[in-house]
């Protein structure tokens, strides 16, 4: 008598995504959706998302429009065009295609290792601040 293995095909509840980690949030609000889209940003040279190392100013809801005011550790950073792109990319996924995604990179305030959060710097090798 043989047996026989009864095999049932599972369905995926959602995306099954393979490689980089992305958020996908049904936002209440577009603007802490985009703060957890934004901590899934990394820097491709220092390998830290781009709230942590303080490069986010401000993130707010203007006329239906999510604006993100941003910087880079450098003018000649070597990831000035992709890195804001990224961040688009990564709140347009986050909130969804009903808000608007507007980053704006800016310069003033210079950024400094200063605007780091503590697990960041520590990752770095700076010191006590």
């Amino acid at each position: 008598m043989s047996e026989t293995a009864h095999v049932r095909a599972v369905e995926p509840s959602g995306p099954l995504l393979i490689g980089p980690t992305r958020v996908k949030i049904t936002p209440g609000d577009p603007v802490d959706a985009a703060w957890g889209a934004l901590g899934c940003v990394y820097d491709p040279e220092l390998c830290l998302d781009v709230v942590s190392l303080g490069l986010v100013y401000d993130v707010r809801q203007e006329d239906g429009i999510v604006v993100v005011e941003m910087t880079l550790t450098t003018p000649g950073c070597p990831a000035s065009e992709s890195l804001p792109e990224m961040a688009r990319v990564a709140i347009a996924d986050a909130v969804g295609p009903a808000a608007a995604v507007d980053v704006r990179v800016v310069w003033d305030p210079p950024w400094s290792p200063a605007m780091m959060n503590d697990d960041a710097a520590g990752a770095l090798g700076f010191r006590g601040r």
